[in-house]
């Protein structure tokens, strides 16, 4: 993870309690909400309060939008501080046991009571109940959507310290992470020793790390402090192997998996004794953090793990009806076939995403032991019979079933290997043996390490050092790599590189160097010139965006910034244009119905900023300068980018003069003459043209032409190609089309665009209530 040196400064901006409102997410997403807010709120209060209501709202006339849309901004911000100052509730279960007993103790003692009344500590607790109240509302809100980028782990920070043996300052540790590859988000020793001063019930102090994404060993509080303990040189990588048991466990899958989750892989874990409650939390947080990531939340993989001693092999993996399965589910004592369980978790709010993977599948996967004992019933959930218990369980069985050969090995791998340390013979793993439908079997996990090899001499050419080998073999050795010099070649040494089971992030000579940059120190990296100079300049076609950017700023517009997906009704129908076939570049397997083809237009993205911000104060003038994209069969990669310019302008009246005049100020700041007509003997220059264009309203709409300058040869995206595929035209009528825009007297002139009033339609498609107008024209034609 490349990460700027910059020592001096890299800690000014960093936050470890609030962040600005203006950058903080959370705070930009509760003004969104309270967009949509502000109009359910005035409804709300006009059907309540009656005549006396509208009589108000009309006394306070063009004030009383802006009041309200302020009274929910205000709270939405009151919301997002309370968050940002890490007063949110605990995750953890005995966290949450822990205070309710502490909360009951002091709630029905009279000593209590008596000393919060007489040291005013009465007013806490009632701020306390008013943020709790506050905070109610956004318990049922949906997961941001940032964790799934950067996973974030929490650990407990005094058994960390105790396993690195020295006891970290918070700047000290958040050096370690940064030196290693990793972040340090937040450390709340200071939130518990305020609560513990104002007697508050908190648990013991706790430090959130930001972990790169693809570093599934770093997700548990093993996995990382193993891993900074051979960075830091107080241990070594341990070698991990497959133990020689008598009899094998055994699973046999059958051929009814194949069309659902034919994949399977398992292990046992042979503790020298139960886990604790700690050791517990982890085993299970890990769990889940690779269901959110790597298995795609459970679509990918999903793992169980069961008590060994409450079960008995060999095992069968299959696929039943499931109104035949029946078994009690995790924390259930109560026996319900599969079918009913789907409607139970319903209303789940941690199983329900789950359901629809398997749902209207005809039968369900489900693990049998040798007595027909349910397992669980993959992915949803497991069985209450083999349920894990902390301070009990000793020996572990875990499945994992998969539609992904490759994640499946991974996903097993990480379960096993993170908490082999607790192994009876540490870092020794039970195998279990799979027998598949088609007769063959092998063992799982698969533990032995990987080998490869890289070049020193690209190592060095990368990072810029001159190191030996033997030096940057131990570099490799503090990131868990083994390595060794190998037979040295004539101006090269290639190092034998041993990568464990636990680092499926190294896939590529690439990332052996950068584990090796990482363990030198980007910081200590020597800085130098580059052997060649050279005077950058910027493409013509960004030169040209910037200056119409800058213009449309200084004219009173605002810049947006849309996705570049859209659907394909809000690139065609939406706005009453037809689909003409062979242009828009559509996504093969989309992620939703949201994100279906690469817009042809930036009217969609426009009309949806003004949707998502309909309740700021109007007028409302957003633009954006970007590219569109269409297919060209003639270009390499059979599609070519536009850069366009698109503005929309809303108020109580359309403002098509507005658009217009951007239009004009545009052309004046290029240099571009204003023709008046097509008539205009002019040599070079713009005119508009009145036209009739569905997406505006009829005699509303113009559309923009362009006069290059003789002998000039412009690119552009204008509507000639869909017509052309409109009419169904062939080569030779495009042959003949080009030929006769050659002739002496023809006309040079090219359609950089439209604008116009939007049809009431295409507002209604867009939620939209006020009219609009609308300019789009391409720029590259005018360089």
């Amino acid at each position: 993870m490349m990460r700027p040196a910059l020592p001096p400064f890299r800690l000014a901006g960093r936050r470890y309690a609030s962040s600005s409102p203006l950058t903080n997410p959370q705070v930009q997403r509760a003004l969104e909400l309270a967009s949509t807010a502000a109009q359910q709120t005035a409804a709300t209060v006009q059907r309540v309060s009656g005549p006396v209501g509208a009589r108000v709202g009309s006394a306070l006339g063009s004030y009383r939008e802006p009041l309200t849309f302020n009274a929910k901004v205000f709270a939405s911000l009151c919301r997002q501080v309370y968050i940002a100052e890490r007063l949110a509730p605990p995750l953890q279960l005995s966290t949450w046991a822990n205070a309710y007993a502490k909360i009951w103790h002091s709630a029905t003692s009279l000593t209590f009571w008596r000393s919060a009344l007489s040291s005013g500590a009465w007013a806490g607790l009632g701020i306390a109940a008013v943020e709790t109240y506050v905070h109610r509302p956004l318990l049922n809100a949906p997961p941001s959507s940032e964790s799934a980028n950067m996973p974030t782990i929490t650990v407990d920070k005094a058994e960390l310290m105790r396993r690195l043996e020295r006891d970290y300052t918070t700047h000290e540790f958040d050096e370690l992470c940064f030196e290693f590859g990793i972040e340090l988000d937040e450390d709340t020793t200071e939130d518990v020793k305020a609560a513990l001063a104002k007697g508050l019930p908190t648990s013991p102090p706790q430090l959130k790390i930001e972990i790169p994404a693809n570093r599934y060993d770093l997700l548990c509080l093993e996995g990382l402090s193993r891993a900074l303990r051979i960075f830091l040189q107080k241990d070594t990588a341990p070698t991990y192997s497959l133990s020689q048991v008598a009899q094998l466990q055994e699973v046999f899958v059958e051929a009814s998996t194949s069309p659902l989750r034919p994949h399977f892989a398992s292990a046992v874990l042979r503790l020298a004794r139960p886990m604790n409650d700690l050791e517990y939390d982890s085993f299970i947080d890990l769990q889940d953090k690779l269901h959110q990531n790597l298995c795609r939340m459970r679509r990918f993989v999903a793992i169980g793990t069961h008590d060994l001693d409450t079960i008995e092999g060999p095992f069968r993996y299959m696929c039943r009806d499931p109104h035949e399965i029946k078994f009690a589910p995790l924390n259930k004592d109560t026996v319900h076939t599969a079918a009913e369980l789907m409607t139970i978790y319903e209303t789940d709010r941690h199983l329900k995403p789950y359901l629809p993977i398997i749902r209207d599948a005809p039968a369900y996967p489900i693990i049998y032991d040798k007595h027909d004992r349910v397992l669980s019933m993959p992915p949803i959930i497991n069985s209450q019979h083999s349920k894990i218990v902390s301070g009990k369980t000793k020996n572990i069985f875990i499945d994992t079933t998969a539609t992904d050969k490759t994640k499946l090995d991974i996903v097993i791998n990480m379960v096993a290997t993170m908490f082999a340390e607790y192994c009876q013979i540490p870092f020794s793993i039970e195998p279990v043996k799979i027998h598949m439908p088609d007769g063959t079997s092998h063992l799982t996990p698969s533990v032995a390490p990987r080998l490869t090899t890289a070049s020193t001499k690209y190592i060095n050419a990368a990072t810029g050092l001159f190191l030996p080998p033997d030096e940057i073999c131990t570099l490799l050795t503090r990131m868990s790599l083994a390595a060794v010099p190998g037979k040295p070649t004539a101006d090269d040494v290639h190092l034998e590189v041993q990568i464990p089971c636990t680092r499926p992030d190294i896939l590529h000579e690439c990332d052996i160097m950068e584990d090796a940059a990482i363990a030198f120190g980007f910081n200590n990296l020597p800085r130098q010139l580059p052997q060649t100079n050279t005077v950058a300049q910027p493409f013509a076609v960004n030169r040209l965006a910037d200056i119409v950017r800058k213009e449309c700023a200084m004219a009173g517009w605002i810049e947006a910034l849309p996705l570049i997906l859209c659907s394909h009704d809000e690139n065609f129908a939406w706005l009453r244009r037809k689909d003409p076939g062979g242009q828009a570049i559509v996504l093969a397997n989309p992620a939703s119905t949201e994100y279906q083809v690469v817009r042809t237009s930036l009217l969609p993205g426009m009309l949806k900023t003004i949707r998502e911000n309909r309740a700021l104060p109007l007028p409302v003038k957003v633009f954006e300068v970007s590219d569109i994209a269409m297919q060209d069969l003639t270009a390499e990669r059979q599609a070519r980018n536009y850069r366009r310019l698109c503005a929309v302008y809303m108020d109580r009246k359309a403002g098509f003069e507005v658009a217009h005049g951007l239009l004009d100020r545009i052309m004046q700041i290029l240099g571009v003459p204003f023709l008046h007509s097509e008539s205009n003997e002019g040599e070079y220059g713009y005119y508009i043209k009145g036209q009739d264009d569905d997406t505006y309203l009829p005699g509303r709409g113009a559309t923009v032409f362009y006069r290059p300058k003789p002998n000039v040869n412009v690119k552009h995206s204008d509507s000639s190609a869909q017509t052309a595929v409109e009419k169904g035209e062939g080569a030779l009528e495009k042959m003949a089309g080009a030929l006769k825009a050659a002739l002496p007297g023809a006309s040079r002139d090219v359609v950089l665009g439209s604008l116009g009033i939007l049809h009431p339609e295409v507002l209604g498609h867009f939620e939209l209530s006020r009219p609009c107008s609308a300019l789009e024209i391409d720029i590259e034609p005018l360089l």
